[in-house]
C-alpha cells in the first residue's frame, strides 16, 4: 500500500511538473523549465522510494511500471478535467476501461 501512496504523490508532482505550465503560456520557456525541474524533482523523492518499496514487497518490474502507468492515467485526467478544464469524453472512459484489462492481464495467474 504504501507503494501504491507515493506512485500517487509522485504522479501528482510529475503531472504538474510536465502540464501545469500550458496554463501559462505567458511565461517564457526557460521559467517553465525550471519550474518544472523543481516540481520534478520532488516526484523523483517520491517515485524512487516507491519503486525500491515495491520491488522489496514483490512487484517485479512489469508489475511496477503498469501499476505507474494506470496511476498517472488517473491523476492525469483528474488533473486536466479540474486544474485544466479539458471536456472528458466517453473513449477515454472506454481506453482507461482496457488499460484495466491489461492490469488484470499483467497479475493473474489464470495465463501464466
Amino acid at each position: 500500500m504504501r507503494t501504491i501512496i507515493l506512485l500517487f504523490a509522485s504522479n501528482i508532482f510529475m503531472t504538474f511538473a510536465w502540464y501545469y505550465h500550458l496554463k501559462h503560456q505567458g511565461w517564457p520557456l526557460w521559467k517553465a523549465i525550471v519550474i518544472s525541474w523543481l516540481i520534478a524533482f520532488i516526484e523523483y523523492c517520491l517515485a524512487v522510494p516507491a519503486n525500491r518499496f515495491g520491488n522489496t514487497a514483490g512487484f517485479n518490474l512489469f508489475q511496477l511500471k503498469i501499476i505507474q502507468e494506470v496511476i498517472t492515467l488517473i491523476v492525469f485526467g483528474v488533473f486536466a478535467v479540474l486544474v485544466m478544464k479539458e471536456a472528458f469524453h466517453w473513449r477515454y472512459l472506454v481506453s482507461f476501461a482496457f488499460l484495466l484489462g491489461a492490469v488484470y492481464f499483467m497479475f493473474t495467474k489464470r495465463f501464466g
